[in-house]
């Protein structure tokens, strides 16, 4: 009797592994579909056979990364219509559930980082940079995209003070620098605001600078987060300099861009 129970429940185990195999087969056969669905911007077929991928093989890593993948293309950056919307919680949610069986997946933790950046969410943007971090100590783009994130939070604070009191644009167009001063009480609260954010930017970018010397995009938000702090300097003096620092980042980048043009001019001949 206990040979018959053995010999069952080998049958059964048999019967599950084969079936297991089958199920793995079929997955990645969908996977393979899906792919080139994916590649042919076809994502709403390419989503139907991911989903069916994961279904039938619940383990198939690559098979939920094109999942949020094909719904992070579907999701339009800054729309804010309810479908919209809906989709970069679904790419979102399905990036967490990569990072469920691998918590150190790069491509899934920038992919949510930049959704959230995109949705306007920034706090949670700038958490999943710096997740980023933990991960990648060493790449200067998470470093980046925090002093873009703390720019994107200070400067509609100093823009709004300034269309308020009717200040944004120069006093003399022929010098677009110079923006008249903020008034002492607006710009003390601007100070309390912007101060932090806008010092944890210029770190932000001076490592991915240092990380990486010749990024240009880097200097670009120097410069942006340099005219920041100047909005609420407490004297003129302190302002210009500030602004000239900008002005000096610019013009390296400026000339990065011109070296690099030339180069490239130059190899193609």
């Amino acid at each position: 009797m206990k040979a018959q129970k053995f010999a069952l429940v080998a049958v059964v185990c048999a019967l599950a592994a084969v079936l297991s195999g089958c199920n793995r087969l079929k997955a990645r056969d969908h996977l393979n579909k899906g792919v080139s669905a994916f590649r042919n911007t076809q994502y709403q077929q390419a989503i139907v056979h991911f989903k069916t991928a994961v279904d039938l093989d619940p383990q198939l890593l690559n098979a939920r990364l094109y999942l949020a993948t094909a719904y992070r293309q579907q999701y339009i950056p800054g729309g804010d219509s309810p479908d919209n919307v809906q989709v970069g919680k679904q790419a979102i949610a399905s990036f967490e559930d990569v990072l469920k069986m691998d918590p150190k997946n790069e491509t899934a933790i920038a992919s949510i980082a930049q959704t959230y950046y995109d949705m306007k969410d920034f706090d949670k943007a700038k958490d999943y940079q710096r997740r980023r971090l933990q991960v990648e100590p060493n790449n200067p783009e998470p470093y980046y995209w925090i002093g873009v994130i703390d720019w994107a939070t200070a400067y509609p604070r100093a823009q709004k003070v300034r269309n308020d009191l009717n200040i944004a644009l120069p006093a003399d167009p022929t010098k677009p620098d110079i923006l008249p001063p903020i008034p002492d009480k607006q710009r003390a609260q601007l100070e309390q605001e912007n101060t932090q954010v806008v010092e944890e930017g210029l770190e932000a970018v001076q490592k991915a600078i240092d990380l990486k010397p010749n990024e240009v995009n880097a200097m670009t938000y120097m410069n942006l987060l340099l005219r920041q702090k100047s909005e609420y300097a407490q004297d003129a003096q302190s302002r210009a300099d500030l602004i000239n620092q900008a002005n000096d980042w610019i013009e390296k980048a400026v000339n990065i861009k011109k070296q690099a043009a030339a180069q490239a001019s130059a190899g193609a001949k």
